[in-house]
């Protein structure tokens, strides 16, 4: 039942509200962690915004889409491998700050061929989508894991669109 929605009040509604908010949390700590200033956030609408704006339009996003099941599994799911791969580097973020990590970081790339450097980002989008794929093609149109499916092929395209943006930006 994908096109379902729950009625705004109800258990089910205020645990995808509890869910959304926690996930949604998860990232935006993970990211704050990483890069207090934006400085290296990838994704130009979250910059534009800030921290105030974005929590705020989290708050308020989050009942809306807590309405529609699909909608609110696919953005914890994704929301939770963000904060994870933002998680994977914060050590390393903290220990040059940003602008430090960002000079690291594109000293790194520009030593290296641009075309293997575009090949590994766009394997790594191509590979972490293929679950995300099996699981909708295989849900038999199931809820949670067709939801499950369709967050992470959002997040294998976030990483290819936001990675391919800021490596066009550099």
């Amino acid at each position: 039942m994908l096109d379902e929605f729950v009625r705004i009040g109800s258990g089910v509604w205020w645990l995808l509200v509890g869910l959304v908010l926690a996930a949604r949390a998860c990232d935006l700590l993970s990211t704050w962690m990483a890069t207090p200033n934006l400085a290296l956030e990838a994704n130009p609408l979250a910059r534009r915004l800030g921290w105030r704006g974005g929590l705020l339009v989290n708050i308020l996003l989050a009942p809306l889409v807590a309405s529609w099941p699909l909608l609110a599994i696919s953005l914890i799911t994704t929301s939770l491998l963000v904060a994870a791969r933002n998680s994977q580097n914060i050590w390393l973020m903290r220990l040059l700050g940003e602008s430090g990590y960002r000079q690291w970081f594109s000293s790194r790339v520009s030593e290296s061929r641009t075309w293997v450097v575009y090949a590994s980002f766009f394997a790594e989008a191509v590979l972490s989508s293929l679950p995300g794929f099996a699981l909708l093609v295989f849900s038999s149109w199931q809820l949670i894991p067709f939801g499950i499916g369709l967050g992470i092929v959002g997040y294998s395209t976030a990483v290819a669109v936001f990675t391919a943006l800021a490596l066009h930006r550099r």
